[in-house]
């Protein structure tokens, strides 16, 4: 279980539906992502996202970037 504040640094692929971003896992599972920007360029690619944990399964995300 990850707590909340951690740091997370995962790669996965994109992906876009009616409420924002999802990141789907490599490791399995996703992250909804809370972004400041909107990373039209990688929907549906696989990217690497950085940021922190906020707990259920969201992630505020300080970048996301091609992986």
């Amino acid at each position: 279980m990850t707590d909340i504040g951690a740091g997370v640094n995962e790669t996965g692929r994109l992906l876009r539906d009616e409420a924002g971003f999802l990141l789907q896992r490599d490791l399995g599972g996703s992250y909804r992502l809370v972004l400041l920007r909107v990373p039209v360029d990688h929907v549906e690619k696989r990217v690497r996202v950085q940021g922190f944990y906020a707990g259920d399964n969201v992630v505020e995300a300080e970048g996301v970037a091609a992986a």
